[in-house]
């Protein structure tokens, strides 16, 4: 899968809990969405009135913008590797919630059974 196809993919189920997602779909996914917020921290010089900038702005609304479909990704990623969506809680814990998720979702995705969704 390209960059430009998991970025679609990602978008057309914005909201999709359901499937899986493959590693490919969801690593573009996240160095897109991190390039982007990037790319917004660069505005992050030009103040508005208040002591914020635009560049905060933009960043805090591309973060909620992309919250749903980045959760939605990686409960599919959970699914693809055998886990449940209950490992997305390991978010909520510093440092090594994120190294203990990215292990998970460093995984191969494990064979189709072709029953019931997990």
């Amino acid at each position: 899968m390209s960059f430009g196809e998991a970025i679609r993919t990602v978008l057309r189920k914005y909201a999709d809990f359901t499937g899986r997602a493959a590693r490919p779909e969801f690593w573009w996914w996240i160095l897109f969405s991190s390039l982007v917020a990037a790319a917004l921290g660069v505005f992050d010089v030009v103040p508005v009135g208040d002591g914020s900038s635009i560049g905060a702005i933009l960043s805090g609304l591309w973060g909620i913008a992309v919250l749903l479909p980045t959760l939605a990704v990686l409960v599919r990623r959970l699914r693809d590797t055998g886990q449940g969506w209950g490992h997305a809680f390991w978010l909520l814990v510093p440092i090594a919630g994120l190294v203990v998720l990215g292990i998970m979702l460093s995984r191969p995705g494990i064979p189709d059974s072709g029953g019931a969704p997990a």
